[in-house]
């Protein structure tokens, strides 16, 4: 086995699967590029079929000594992951924003958030107890009810928050006593896995507990999702995407974890503190350049502060700081992460102010930075609002009140998030019961992800949920034995 030193001299050219570190079967690497240069600064494994095929049947052959061992034998390992995380955090931060754009502030919160995925791991309730039911029909017959671990967990994690979005499947389905096979996403193959590798070799798990195979989603993506071995499949994704995932899961009767695209609209009524919403609006659009799936897609703004509020928004916009966060970190903004993506968002500004919509600020693109864009006189059908658009790009939608505003933030195939910013919270709290999100945030932005809350969407935006008692549930299986202490007398049914 390759020490995690000699794993970090040869750069991330190796993928670990059953506890090595080794070259994909086909001998083939990917570059790894900073996005606010596009300047290659490593290459990892691009993997075959035969290597995710590999990975899990490693996977599979570990798991049984894994769930043997004891809940606390478990947990000795997952502390000592978060341990090794938290010692290697200024480090993270700064891959985050050399692989993936990520400002200061996103980077450290996404450092914080995925400890907090191994402390939850390691706070969790173990399984229920054996419980014993008597017989329904009969005597002398006890009902054994008990709970396992699924066995092996797949896990697909998009680009955006990649190291948080592998750890918050990976640390609760090491500690309930699943083995893992972790697929990054392409333009994140880091921190998104390989460096969860190296914490699982620095740490000593077990030989094939942890697995982590790098490729490109076009070439290994199927066999990742419609391998007969996983029994939960994990992803984070577009819609789009998801659906092909869930379709090869299911033809292998795979569980999809899948938490999906959003268009999360923000509706603000006319008593609000206008400056303290346009505030809380530029935070929800322009985090992390709008590239997450719970950001504000929408501004919903009632008329009477329409105007105040369209001007503020792009008065945040201007404010922001942009530039390379590996290189100065006390920049807002950095670039979104490469050129598909940017394409992708000049075209829905293009088309949205060919539609009618006013561009106030932003709307071009210098490289990979795409400018912090507001467009006013909106509406709910132009493609910067319709679309999840995934990055820096607020349409403000003027509404007469609470019933349009209602029917506009449901008028969407999405519901995964959605904010409200209105002084009488009874009223608030009547708005968010009535939008189809799962998650729903008064008087906050909906970038929010908390370990003691469900965290998943409605509609389009996916199954299933995760955190704490939420995703536990997804990763144990439950089981009926019965006993009959008794002989009976049967008769042909």
């Amino acid at each position: 086995m390759a020490t995690p030193e000699q794993q970090t001299e040869s750069g991330w050219d190796r993928m670990y699967v059953d506890g090595e570190w080794r070259e994909a079967s086909g001998g083939d690497t990917m570059p790894v590029e900073n996005p606010a240069t596009r300047e290659p600064f490593t290459e990892v494994p691009a993997a075959t079929a035969a290597d995710v095929d590999a990975a899990y049947e490693a996977a599979a052959a570990a798991q049984p000594e894994w769930a043997a061992k004891s809940r606390e034998e478990r947990l000795e390992y997952v502390q000592a992951a978060h341990d090794h995380l938290q010692e290697r955090f200024e480090e993270v931060v700064g891959l985050l924003a050399r692989e993936g754009g990520s400002a200061q502030n996103k980077a450290t919160g996404e450092v914080a958030i995925s400890l907090s995925d191994f402390k939850t791991a390691l706070q969790q309730e173990p399984p229920a107890d054996e419980e014993r039911e008597s017989a329904f029909f009969g005597e002398s017959k006890t009902h054994h009810i008990v709970q396992e671990p699924v066995g092996v967990v797949g896990i697909i994690s998009p680009w955006n928050y990649p190291l948080h979005l592998s750890t918050r499947a990976l640390a609760p389905a090491l500690a309930l006593g699943n083995t893992v096979v972790l697929k990054p996403a392409t333009d994140t193959p880091i921190t998104g896995g390989l460096l969860l590798a190296e914490i699982a070799d620095e740490v000593g798990f077990p030989d094939g507990v942890v697995n982590v195979v790098t490729g490109r989603g076009s070439e290994i993506g199927d066999r990742m999702a419609g391998h007969p071995v996983p029994r939960v499949l994990s992803f984070t994704g577009s819609t789009s995407v998801g659906k092909s995932v869930a379709s090869a899961a299911g033809s292998t009767v795979t569980l999809p974890a899948l938490e999906l695209g959003g268009n999360a609209p923000n509706v603000v009524t006319e008593d609000v503190d206008v400056e303290q919403a346009a505030k809380i609006g530029a935070v929800g659009s322009f985090t992390h350049q709008g590239q997450v799936c719970i950001s504000i897609n929408r501004h919903l703004v009632h008329e009477d502060v329409y105007d105040e509020y369209v001007e503020l928004l792009a008065e945040h916009a201007e404010s922001l700081a942009v530039g390379d966060p590996s290189e100065n970190p006390a920049v807002d903004f950095g670039p979104v992460v490469n050129e598909t993506q940017r394409d992708d968002l000049l075209e829905f500004v293009e088309q949205s102010v060919d539609e009618g919509a006013t561009l106030e600020t932003g709307g071009d693109a210098d490289g990979l930075f795409v400018e912090p864009t507001v467009l006013s006189d909106a509406t709910n059908d132009m493609a910067a609002a319709c679309d999840e658009h995934f990055g820096p790009i607020a349409p403000v939608i003027p509404i007469s009140g609470d019933e349009e505003a209602i029917e506009l933030a449901n008028d969407t195939e999405y519901g995964l998030s959605a904010a409200v910013q209105c002084d009488d919270v009874e009223r608030a709290r009547s708005i968010a019961d009535r939008i189809d999100a799962g998650m729903v945030h008064v008087n906050d932005h909906p970038i929010q992800d908390e370990p003691n809350a469900p965290f998943g969407g409605m509609k389009q935006s996916g199954l299933g949920r995760y955190n704490g008692e939420w995703i536990v549930d997804e990763l144990l299986e439950t089981k009926w034995i019965s006993v009959q202490h008794e002989e009976r007398e049967y008769d042909l049914l």
